[in-house]
């Protein structure tokens, strides 16, 4: 897969000096293709003069790169541009149409163009889909310098690439284009074309918001609009017609989903409404299924709302019911219910840290068998060894407490539930530092 500004090698030069220097037939984004990193529209923390790539170009000391982005966002392009500038020959490969074959001739013809005092820019698009195997075939080239690697991915290295690879490259990660971006891009396009393209200032910005921060998707979308013919300049509206919008970037598999589940689950522990609903919104238009959200609003009420409101865990399994019932898309409103009630809840994660603190407790006392006094004695044996010894029956004692140890002989009481002065829990904590004063009172 191509990038920003990408396209095949070379150019007609005749037919471009022909149309006065532009090439009509070229594709726009092949035309627009910065000539020098710094035409490169965006990505200025990565290319500016304190910046990873800046720096390392300024001090003549290339390193092998992973960028990691987005479709549309100019990994191809930099990639490009930087063999230009350290020169190096530009090699690209992409990993979906390349085999070990392929590697082997590129590896060959790096070393002999290495004895012949010319190195190697080896680009490899799409390097994530390369296999263990395949990737670890790279690493003795970049060791002995035969090839500088530069990756392309748009999916998270660290679960995707081999450490042996990570460590020996730098990952610098590109982002999406921002409305600005693309603004500036889109007036470097009217200029090649020499017009303006015919839309009304909200069509414009929709134009924009169309190619979700993709260059090469906005650059795509223009070639269209400037080839109508229309009487008058478009609207919004009018746009929106003509041109499908670009469905929202969103793999159910992948790291976008994690994201996503993220961001919306941060949104309600955090109390904000309008951003759950957001996201909750989000993932619905990018296919993800409502059971699964359904699942992560439930788990989200136990873990971050918990006793501070025991209704809200009730709130989600009746909204997961009620979509079972109804299904898509009238039950997705019940989500919608759950996710709201939950961002406005009050919010505990008393129980969930207390939990794993037990769960730590445990692991260190192994073991450590429950005091006899609290076991029972069904056998005449059992009750030989004292199982039951000494047992008080709570409802006989004063205030229905005895306040004994349940704790194994030999462990220290530790305060594992330390509810927080929020919702329910505030009565919660009033009762246990109620029953913990009586159980002093008890034992003293």
């Amino acid at each position: 897969m191509g990038d920003l500004f990408d396209s095949g090698e070379g150019t007609d030069s005749n037919a471009a000096a022909a149309a006065g220097g532009r090439d009509v037939n070229r594709p726009l984004a092949d035309r627009l293709r910065p000539q020098s990193l710094a035409e490169v529209i965006g990505q200025t923390h990565v290319l500016g003069p304190e910046a990873p790539l800046g720096v390392m170009l300024a001090s003549g000391s290339l390193s092998s790169l992973i960028l990691w982005g987005p479709p549309g966002v100019g990994k191809t392009t930099i990639a490009r541009l930087l063999a230009r500038e350290t020169d190096l020959h530009f090699v690209q490969i992409s990993a979906i149409f390349s085999g070990v074959p392929d590697l082997k001739k590129v590896f060959e013809a790096a070393k002999i163009r290495r004895q012949n005092g010319q190195g190697t820019l080896l680009f490899v698009d799409e390097i994530h889909r390369f296999n263990k195997a395949q990737q670890d075939g790279f690493l003795p080239h970049m060791e002995d310098g035969t090839i500088l690697l530069v990756g392309a991915t748009t999916e998270n290295p660290s679960f995707e690439l081999n450490a042996a690879v990570l460590s020996r490259s730098q990952v610098l990660v590109l982002e999406r284009l921002s409305l600005a971006d693309l603004e500036r891009l889109t007036q470097r396009a009217e200029q090649e074309l020499a017009r303006a393209l015919p839309l009304l200032p909200d069509a414009r910005d929709a134009l924009h918001e169309m190619a979700d921060g993709d260059g090469r998707m906005l650059l795509n979308l223009i070639e269209q609009v400037a080839a109508w013919k229309v009487p008058a300049p478009l609207g919004a509206e009018a746009l929106a017609a003509r041109l499908m919008r670009r469905a929202a970037k969103y793999d159910k598999s992948g790291d976008e989903h994690y994201n996503l589940i993220s961001a919306l689950h941060k949104s309600i522990r955090g109390s904000d409404p309008d951003a759950a609903l957001y996201w909750l919104g989000r993932m619905l238009e990018g296919g993800e299924d409502p059971r699964y959200l359904a699942r992560r609003l439930t788990m989200m009420s136990t873990e971050d709302i918990g006793l501070a409101d025991p209704q809200a865990n009730t709130v989600c399994l009746n909204a997961w019911q009620t979509y079972e019932r109804l299904g898509s898309p009238e039950g997705e409103l019940a989500l919608a219910n759950a996710a709201v009630y939950l961002a406005l809840a009050p919010k505990s994660n008393a129980v969930y840290v207390g939990i794993k603190a037990a769960r730590r407790l445990a692991k260190k006392t192994g073991s450590a068998p429950p005091p006899k006094h609290i076991l029972n004695a069904p056998t005449k044996l059992m009750s030989e060894q004292g199982y039951g010894d000494g047992y008080a029956y709570d409802h006989d004692a004063e205030d229905g407490f005895s306040g004994q140890n349940y704790f194994p002989d030999g462990v220290k009481r530790p305060v594992l539930y330390q509810p927080v002065e929020r919702g329910f829990e505030r009565e919660l904590k009033r009762r246990s530092e109620y029953f913990a004063n009586l159980r002093t009172k008890r034992n003293s």
